[in-house]
C-alpha cells in the first residue's frame, strides 16, 4: 500500500515492484508536469554491504496517454547498468563519497533514458547518467543532499530527470488496516475492536523511516498534451493525460552453472504496473492480482466488476456496525458504484464537480488522470478533490495527498451523491480517515524537483 507488496508474485521481486506513482503540475515550474515512479519498497536504510539498487535486468517505463485510448502516446524507458570499481573488497565504499565520480565509491549505477512515440519510434535522450549512492551515513557521505542535487540532469530534449534512492513519503497504517480493516481512530467502533478498546487509537505510519528507489521526470506540458499546446482550458479534453508505470523482465532467464553468468533471452514481459494508488492492492481479488500486473490498462474492463461492487464497500457496514447504514441499504440494491467507476476507470466528466473534469472517455482503464490545465494549489488540502482542492488526487496525485483516507471516504459513500442525487452519505463517510498525514513522515519534502525527501541514512536509522 499504495502498491507495496500488493500481489503474490511481485512481492517476491521487489526490484521490479512499482510501489507508488505520482503525477502533478510542478509547483516549481507550472509549465511542466512531474511524474515520479517508485520501486524497491520498504528499504531498511542500514542494509549494507549490499545496499539497494535498480535492477540491471529490469526495463522501467513511464507511460503517458494523451487521447484516452489507454495506450501510450509517449513512453520514457529507463535502463540501468551497475559497475564495480574494485573486485577485491566487500565494501560499498572504501572511503568518503564526496562526488558522483568519487573513486571511493565502489558500486555505482548509471542509466539511459529512451523516449518512444506512439508509432514505436525510439530515441535515446541520454546515456550513462549517474545515480547517486545509497545514503550509507554521514561518515561515508558528509553531504548527501548535494550529491543528490548533482544527480538531477537537464536533458537537451527539455526534460529533467533523476533516478536514485529517496525517503518513502507515502504514509499508511498498514499494521491496523490489514488487521481486519481496523482504523485506529475508530478502533472502539470496530466490530471486534470495541470489545478490546474503549478509546480511539493513534495511527502509526508503517512506512516511516524506510527508503525507496525513485525514477522522476519533469516534462514540459506541451510535450504530453494531445495537440502539443502550451495553453489549454481546464474543460478541454486535450488538457487531460493518463499516466501509469510498469516494470518488465525478459521472458526467459537461465541460471549460470557453478557461478557462471546468467543468460536472459526473449521479449520483455511486464511483471508490474501501477496507475491509481490502491487499485491492485484493495480492489483486485488476490487470485487475479498477478494477472492484473501483467496486463495493459486497455484491458481493465476485465476488472470493472470489482470497482462497481468493491469488497471493502460491503465490509465497512459489517466491521463498523451502525456507522454505515445508508451504505448498507445501497449495497442491497446491487447498483453499480458509478462514482468509483468514474474516479478510477474513466475519469470524472465535466458538470459533476464545478470547474473540474479529468475524463478520458468511455474506455475503462486504470490510469492516474491529470488535468494539466489546473495549476498547483496555493495551499494544498491533503484530501484533494474531496477536500475542495482540484489540484489533488484523484486529479493526478501529489506526494502529500492522503490517498488512503480519500479512498476510504469514497468507498464509504462520500462521493456517491455526486452521481446519485437521492443518496445521502452516512455522517461517518465524511469523518472516516486513517489518522495520518505527511507530518507523520520523518523527513521533509523538497520544494523543487525531484521533491521526495533525502533518504534516511543507515548510521542514524539502523532499524
Amino acid at each position: 500500500m499504495s502498491s507495496h507488496r500488493e500481489a503474490p508474485e511481485i512481492s517476491k521481486d521487489p526490484v521490479a515492484d512499482s510501489s507508488d506513482l505520482y503525477a502533478f503540475v510542478s509547483p516549481d515550474d507550472p509549465d511542466t508536469v512531474t511524474i515520479i515512479a517508485n520501486y524497491v519498497p520498504l528499504q531498511l536504510p542500514s542494509s549494507g554491504p549490499n545496499f539497494f539498487e535498480f535492477g540491471d535486468d529490469v526495463l522501467y517505463e513511464i507511460h503517458i496517454d494523451a487521447n484516452g485510448d489507454a495506450r501510450p502516446d509517449v513512453t520514457y524507458q529507463f535502463r540501468f547498468r551497475t559497475e564495480l570499481r574494485n573486485d577485491k573488497t566487500f565494501l560499498y565504499n572504501t572511503g568518503q563519497i564526496k562526488s558522483l565520480d568519487d573513486e571511493n565509491w565502489n558500486r555505482r549505477q548509471f542509466y539511459s533514458v529512451t523516449k518512444v512515440d506512439s508509432h514505436g519510434k525510439s530515441t535515446v535522450l541520454a546515456s550513462k547518467l549517474p545515480c547517486p549512492p545509497c545514503n550509507v551515513g554521514k561518515i561515508s557521505i558528509p553531504n548527501y543532499a548535494k550529491l543528490a542535487e548533482d544527480a538531477v540532469h537537464k536533458l537537451k530534449s527539455r526534460e529533467k530527470v533523476f533516478a536514485g534512492q529517496r525517503a518513502d513519503a507515502f504514509f499508511v497504517d498498514l499494521g491496523s488496516i490489514f488487521d481486519l480493516g481496523t482504523l485506529r481512530p475508530f478502533q472502539d467502533k470496530h466490530l471486534v475492536g470495541q470489545q478490546l478498546f474503549n478509546y480511539a487509537g493513534k495511527a502509526v505510519n508503517a512506512t516511516d523511516k524506510t527508503n525507496v528507489h525513485s525514477i522522476a521526470i519533469q516534462i514540459p506540458l506541451d510535450m504530453v498534451r494531445r495537440d502539443g499546446k502550451k495553453r489549454v482550458r481546464a474543460k478541454d479534453a486535450g488538457a487531460v493525460i493518463g499516466v501509469w508505470t510498469s516494470a518488465s523482465r525478459r521472458q526467459v532467464e537461465v541460471r549460470g552453472d557453478k557461478g557462471g553468468n546468467d543468460v536472459v533471452v526473449g521479449p520483455q514481459v511486464q511483471v508490474s504496473r501501477l496507475g491509481n494508488p490502491l487499485f491492485n492492492e484493495v480492489i483486485v481479488p488476490m487470485a487475479q492480482k498477478d494477472k492484473w500486473n501483467s496486463l495493459p490498462p486497455s484491458e481493465d474492463k476485465r476488472f470493472a466488476e470489482f470497482v462497481a461492487t468493491p469488497e471493502l464497500g460491503a465490509l465497512l457496514p459489517v466491521l463498523y456496525p451502525g456507522l454505515f447504514d445508508n451504505l448498507a441499504k445501497f449495497n442491497k440494491t446491487k447498483e453499480a458504484r458509478a462514482d468509483l467507476l468514474a474516479i478510477l476507470l474513466t475519469g470524472i466528466p465535466d458538470g459533476i464537480i464545478e470547474g473540474f473534469q479529468n475524463n478520458t472517455g468511455a474506455l475503462q482503464a486504470d490510469m492516474l488522470r491529470l488535468n494539466t490545465a489546473i495549476p498547483p494549489a496555493a495551499k494544498e488540502n491533503a484530501l484533494g478533490v474531496v477536500g475542495g482542492d482540484l489540484a489533488g488526487f484523484p486529479n493526478g496525485r501529489r506526494i502529500a495527498d492522503d490517498v488512503v483516507s480519500i479512498s476510504i471516504k469514497a468507498v464509504a459513500g462520500a462521493t456517491l451523491p455526486l452521481v446519485k442525487k437521492d443518496f445521502k452519505a452516512d455522517a461517518a463517510a465524511g469523518l472516516v480517515e486513517q489518522g495520518l498525514s505527511i507530518k507523520n513522515v520523518s523527513a521533509s519534502l523538497l520544494k523543487k524537483f525531484p521533491f521526495l525527501p533525502t533518504p534516511f541514512d543507515g548510521f542514524n536509522n539502523p532499524s
